[in-house]
């Protein structure tokens, strides 16, 4: 499945998140784990011959969910001190690794999440299309993140960015042009000021 062994960087190059560094051992306080019903609901899990994908998925606090419902559950992070919190809990695997290159084989995931990640990332349009690269056909990717439509997100962005936070919100339809790809259908769900796009890789 990877190239690599787990914990083994492909990010040298680029230096950790000062945020997430050192939030990682209280961001669980701060952002409660709680379960993912509609990701679950709409990955079809569970899948039990089928590797699971959570790419900048942190403290695996969504990620833990998944475990037992899938062969593995891979959580992907660039933040090593992030993917020590995801490694103490049972069932997941912490490898790191740029959304933006995994050292993971083509079509190796059955489902990939990404949650309140994707406006974190330095080069979202590589990151999309890494994700599809990884995908299997008849796969799914869930991408969640917060609806910068919402006055309260805007006010989010706002703040991350006077504390320089690498941060850039993408409107739910900009996230779905993304995946420009033959094969591609999409959809967007969208609750309070969380929005879920959808992606199937149909062949």
């Amino acid at each position: 499945m990877t190239q690599h062994q787990a914990g083994e960087p492909n990010a040298e190059n680029r230096p950790e998140p000062g945020h997430f560094r050192l939030l990682a051992p209280f961001y669980e306080h701060f952002i409660q784990p709680k379960a993912p019903d509609r990701i679950l609901a709409h990955l079809g899990l569970p899948q039990p011959g089928g590797v699971v994908l959570d790419a900048g998925g942190g403290t695996g606090r969504v990620a833990q969910f998944f475990a037992g419902k899938a062969a593995a559950v891979v959580v992907a992070d660039q933040t090593f001190a992030m993917l020590r919190e995801a490694r103490k809990k049972e069932g997941l695997t912490g490898i790191c690794a740029l959304t933006e290159e995994m050292p993971f084989r083509n079509e190796g995931f059955c489902c990939i999440i990404m949650v309140d990640a994707l406006h974190h990332v330095a080069d979202q349009e590589a990151t999309i299309r890494e994700l599809w690269r990884l995908l299997k056909p008849g796969g799914r990717i869930i991408i969640e993140e917060p609806d910068i439509r919402r006055f309260e997100v805007k006010l989010l962005a706002l703040i991350e960015k006077l504390v320089l936070m690498r941060s850039r919100f993408l409107s739910p339809g900009q996230v779905t042009a993304l995946f420009n790809f033959p094969g591609a259908s999409s959809r967007v769900e969208v609750a309070g000021w969380t929005a879920w796009i959808i992606i199937e890789k149909t062949a």
